[in-house]
């Protein structure tokens, strides 16, 4: 064990045995154990324990002395043995009792009576002399086995987590092969607790899960709710304190809940009961009365050029992939395809000859006039019409909107850099087309430093900054700077001087620190002049509604690269994941629409459905990702 190890093993130990001891103990590594073994013995995650010994990470081997936070997941006992070593003479004093004494040497009364055999009939008396017995004594921990538990119908981890009194990441770490999705009649291993302990899930109320670092005070902000009425609703808080990833009881309210990640995901290929043939109907802009076939030539450079032909094939591709997943499945589909030729007029003929009233759905058409214009049409009818990318849609009571819309992600993004507890300073940058969103940002961040574009003498953006303008911007301390532009150009010059001052203060040590962010991802942030290693050094935030795949293996990757010899893009993902969710919703529920409240929650290649439906419409998506920059990948923040 190195001496920072050291030093830092004899501060947690003292510290937080002075402030919770109650909330950690010690493990001596034995020849032979992983850093796994150990966090399943204690039912907690390994994560848990590196975050306690992070030299642990670097070099794990024996004799070294890990704290280990206590998991409710696995309560233990104590049996302990006392072993005789010798005696202590005492004199007794005026006033002395055994009571005192017994406490005083930390033995029972019953101890000092067994040696000294006089005290049996009289009083202790001054002067007195005693025999105390010293003992030996061996405590030895008897970590209870956990019970086996079978998932009922809609129970996801959050649920049964909640149910047994421990967080998602203590359930996770008894059952580490559980997989990301609870199937109803799974196995699962749960606290060894009797029935009458165990909670049930209350419909009346709402439930939140605690955040890191989240105390009584954040709580009180956020939920309205002081210590006193979060105690009354959650007993057990009085017992083990409030601790993150616990699910907490509160009243309902539609504005606060668990979020999506803790929603009851569902693997709906497991649940098929409907084997009859789905009608769908796929209405895209192909434009193909503009596509050139007297050559290979002409037909891709038609193809090329035209960008609602481009964005059709790349989405009817992963459509197809679709259907042959599900058929795969048992689930077999009738696809009518239309060609909507990116008019409206083209779009009332279809709806006007073809019946598309007995249809199970209707997927697009793509842009929001057409889309308008069918879902209207169908709405009489009741036929699910479900919107792939458009946002600003008239949401009648048949329209499913997929895409969440801007001001919701905008809403995640600004709600996640408030709920932040650490001290932090928000610097707002942006040009004139982004004055509005800027001016949102300052009421909501009221000592938020706000920057603009540099101006020519026309008064209109030059889309540059000066190193000085951001500097005096920053403050000491962390930073958090949005930046908000559909500009490259000014993208990559704020960028640039960000992550230049970033190297500039680590060289002269100065304790400032920058994090990026926007309420609105766009293409100034991918384009070429962009610099990947600044987003990354800057660890880009921002919210998404598709997550890309990591794994260059997944399934679907693979079997789109064997088909059409390239890797899948972004427009061909949504494609497969829209369809196989529509899809997969049918023939789990009795129709798309009851699927909703069955099925909260759907996660597939890059994307994933919760649609919440309003008052006096239709549905939209609610599912939103989280991401950030992190060594040149796109990873997801966990909330």
């Amino acid at each position: 064990m190195n001496k920072f190890f050291l030093v830092f093993t004899i501060v947690c130990v003292l510290g937080l045995s002075a402030v919770n001891a109650q909330n950690y103990k010690t493990h001596n590594v034995k020849t032979g154990e992983t850093i796994t073994d150990i966090a399943a013995r204690y039912a907690v995650t390994v994560e848990a324990i590196y975050s306690l010994n992070p030299d642990a990470k670097k070099e794990f081997k024996p004799h070294t002395v890990l704290i280990i936070p206590i998991s409710k997941a696995a309560p233990s006992k104590f049996k302990e043995t006392k072993t005789l070593e010798g005696f202590k003479k005492h004199k007794a004093k005026k006033k002395e009792t055994l009571y005192g004494l017994a406490k005083k040497y930390n033995v029972s009364e019953a101890d000092i009576k067994k040696h000294n055999t006089f005290l049996y009939a009289n009083n202790l008396r001054k002067g007195d002399k005693l025999q105390i017995p010293v003992f030996k004594v061996v405590r030895e921990t008897i970590v209870e086995s956990p019970k086996t538990y079978t998932v009922k119908p809609k129970e996801g981890k959050w649920r049964i987590a909640y149910k047994f009194g421990i967080t998602v990441e203590e359930l996770e770490a008894l059952n580490p092969n559980m997989g990301e999705v609870l199937q109803e009649g799974q196995q699962v291993n749960v606290p060894s607790i009797a029935g009458d302990a165990q909670k049930e899930i209350d419909e009346k109320y709402s439930y939140y899960k605690v955040l890191p670092k989240e105390g009584f005070y954040r709580l009180k902000l956020k939920l309205k709710l002081d210590q006193e009425a979060l105690e009354t609703l959650n007993p057990e808080l009085k017992a083990n304190g409030l601790k993150a990833g616990m699910v907490l009881k509160i009243p309902f309210t539609e504005t606060v809940s668990v979020s999506n990640d803790a929603l009851e995901q569902k693997e709906l290929s497991r649940s098929i009961t409907d084997f009859k043939t789905k009608r769908i109907a796929l209405m895209l802009p192909f434009r193909l009365n503009k596509v050139e076939f007297d050559s290979v030539q002409d037909t891709k450079r038609s193809i090329s050029k035209d960008p609602y032909l481009d964005v059709s094939l790349d989405f009817y591709t992963g459509v197809l992939m679709a259907v042959d997943s599900l058929k795969q499945l048992g689930v077999s589909i009738a696809l009518d395809v239309y060609d909507t030729k990116h008019e409206e007029s083209a779009v009332s003929r279809l709806l006007a000859t073809t019946n598309f009233e007995t249809l199970d759905a209707v997927i697009g058409p793509l842009t929001t006039k057409n889309f308008n214009l069918v879902s209207k049409a169908l709405s009489a009818h009741h036929v699910p019409v479900v919107s792939p990318i458009g946002t600003n849609l008239k949401l009648y009571d048949n329209v499913f909107q997929s895409r969440p819309s801007d001001a919701l992600l905008k809403q995640r993004i600004v709600t996640f850099v408030k709920n932040d507890s650490l001290p932090k300073h928000v610097v707002i940058i942006a040009d004139s087309k982004n004055k509005a969103i800027a001016e949102e940002l300052k009421a909501t961040f009221k000592t938020a430093s706000v920057l603009y574009s540099r101006k020519d003498k026309k008064g209109k953006d030059e889309n540059y900054v000066m190193v000085d303008d951001i500097k005096s911007g920053l403050k000491p301390g962390r930073n958090i700077v949005f930046l908000e532009t559909q500009n490259e150009g000014f993208a990559s010059n704020v960028t640039s001087v960000l992550a230049s001052l970033m190297h500039s203060q680590q060289i002269e040590n100065v304790s400032t620190s920058i994090v990026l962010a926007t309420t609105r991802f766009n293409r100034a942030f991918e384009g070429d002049e962009i610099n990947n290693t600044h987003l990354s050094k800057l660890q880009f935030h921002y919210a998404t509604s598709a997550k890309s795949y990591s794994d260059d293996n997944h399934a679907f990757v693979k079997r789109y690269d064997a088909a059409y010899n390239i890797t899948p893009n972004t427009r061909a993902v949504k494609g497969f994941d829209l369809m196989m969710d529509v899809v997969l919703r049918m023939v789990t529920s009795e129709d798309l629409f009851m699927s909703v409240a069955d099925t909260p929650l759907t996660t597939y290649v890059e994307n994933k459905f919760a649609y919440k439906k309003k008052s006096d419409g239709g549905y939209y998506n609610d599912a939103v990702y989280l991401v950030k920059y992190d060594n040149l990948k796109i990873v997801e923040v966990k909330q």
